[in-house]
């Protein structure tokens, strides 16, 4: 598997096919929520196994803080490091921009994934976003 910054619009549309199967199809999130209006000034990674996109995400800043957005694997890739490698290029590329404090907002379930890779709970409680419960999370960087 190999983690590839989106360089193209078929990258891009790699992308959105796979959040559309995890976000849309298997947690029910309306298309338009997904779908939003910082797609274009964000940067974006897929993950391949071979030429088949199996996983994604992006990246961009918000308010001097690096935040990590929209970070899915397709079931079936889920606890085999893809999530892992999605986040270490996300990572890096916040580093190449001279990022220190990196946020997300992480499902709940998703919570202790996150806390392996040095993030910290720091919401007080959870909320809900697109009806799922979250929580947010920070990490340092260098």
């Amino acid at each position: 598997m190999n983690v590839r910054i989106v360089k193209s619009d078929e990258e891009l549309q790699d992308a959105y096919d796979v959040r559309t199967k995890v976000f849309v199809e298997e947690q029910q999130v309306p298309e338009e929520e997904e779908i939003d209006q910082f797609e274009r000034e964000a940067s974006h990674v897929v993950l391949y196994d071979g030429d088949q996109p199996v996983g994604a995400g992006r990246f961009r800043i918000l308010n001097g803080v690096g935040k990590m957005e929209r970070i899915c694997v397709l079931p079936e890739y889920r606890s085999k490091g893809a999530g892992k490698l999605i986040m270490e290029k996300l990572e890096e590329i916040a580093a190449a921009k001279d990022m220190q404090t990196l946020k997300l907002n992480a499902q709940t379930h998703a919570e202790a994934f996150y806390e392996r890779l040095g993030y910290r709970t720091v919401s007080k409680e959870t909320f809900l976003d697109a009806g799922i419960p979250h929580v947010t999370m920070m990490k340092e960087i260098k």
